[in-house]
């Protein structure tokens, strides 16, 4: 019969007041929201995808800022890459985009790369701009391998190989890469057996320094040390002359003794010179007498002019 059923409701569906769910069913309809990008879900593949790029964008060589050093193994540019070709430059990868506009620079790239059997790897611009890190390449780039620095005691032994003509450069905070290159050709054309700088506050075997030092850098030894004062106070225990170039110094260099002997040559900052500490630990500080209308003299130039002047007192 009618309204005996055993169904609760089933004789007044759709039919009259029945019994409200209070929104819940609407509720629950409305779900959480917009479903997250597959990027955004933390156990999802596109999200590990993402964070690795984002790992590799963070370590990747920043654009300029004020001074700081800005792509130190890359060489960018139509004149500067060609330049560094022909200089000799070690390479771990040259880059051409795809469709550069040949000019007769890029036409001397591709000639000097093929007559010397230089790989040339073809990459869109895009993949050029992320490699370089958004320096200005106009299309070409040189990547540089790493210098492989020469540990201290070689350039020593090195030294004392040659009988009382030993010769050993330190740079003490020299921070520009020209500044080192340029004395880095110096030693090379004096004849030192090499070239020392400290690990911290100093240039280091950049591209520029490569690029100025027109291949001596291929040539001559350079060793970074960690601390350059125990450094000199080694050298001079070892029996070398060691000579700090300063401003103030009171002797000329022709009046040190020991010249004909090993000898290292401390070279100053460009700004501030020698540290206190670095004085302390030469056996003779010497000035290049200049006149009153110039303060000082760039550390390179200061260098060689050092170099020249041992030399010249050697042979007489």
């Amino acid at each position: 019969m009618a309204g005996n059923s055993r169904h609760p409701g089933a004789g007044n569906r759709g039919k009259g007041n029945t019994a409200g769910s209070g929104g819940r069913i609407r509720r629950s309809l409305r779900g959480k929201g917009p479903t997250p990008k597959a990027e955004d879900r933390v156990y999802h593949k596109a999200y590990k995808a993402k964070q690795e790029a984002l790992k590799r964008q963070a370590n990747r060589p920043k654009a300029k800022t004020g001074n700081a050093p800005v792509g130190a193994d890359w060489v960018v540019g139509r004149n500067p890459v060609l330049e560094a070709l022909t200089a000799g430059l070690p390479l771990k990868q040259a880059y051409v985009a795809e469709g550069a506009e040949r000019d007769d620079r890029l036409r001397d790239i591709l000639k000097f790369a093929a007559e010397h059997s230089l790989p040339l790897l073809q990459v869109t611009r895009a993949e050029l701009d992320r490699v370089t890190g958004g320096l200005v390449h106009q299309g070409v780039a040189l990547q540089l391998p790493a210098f492989d620095y020469t540990d201290v005691e070689d350039i020593f032994d090195a030294a004392f190989e040659v009988p009382s003509r030993g010769l050993v450069v330190a740079l003490d905070q020299v921070t520009d890469p020209r500044n080192l290159g340029a004395i880095i050709r110096s030693a090379a054309a004096f004849g030192a057996q090499g070239v020392v700088i400290p690990a911290r506050r100093s240039a280091s075997m950049t591209a520029a320094a490569w690029k100025t030092s027109a291949g001596a850098a291929a040539r001559i030894p350079v060793a970074r040390v960690t601390n350059l004062n125990q450094m000199l106070r080694r050298a001079s225990g070892a029996g070398f002359t060691v000579v700090g170039l300063a401003g103030e110094g009171d002797t000329p260099l022709s009046g040190i003794p020991g010249l004909d002997g090993p000898v290292v040559v401390v070279v100053g900052s460009e700004g501030e010179g020698l540290a206190r500490l670095v004085r302390e630990n030469c056996n003779a500080l010497v000035s290049i007498p200049i006149t009153s209308a110039v303060e000082s003299l760039n550390a390179s130039v200061a260098a060689s002019i050092a170099l020249y002047e041992i030399g010249q007192q050697r042979v007489s």
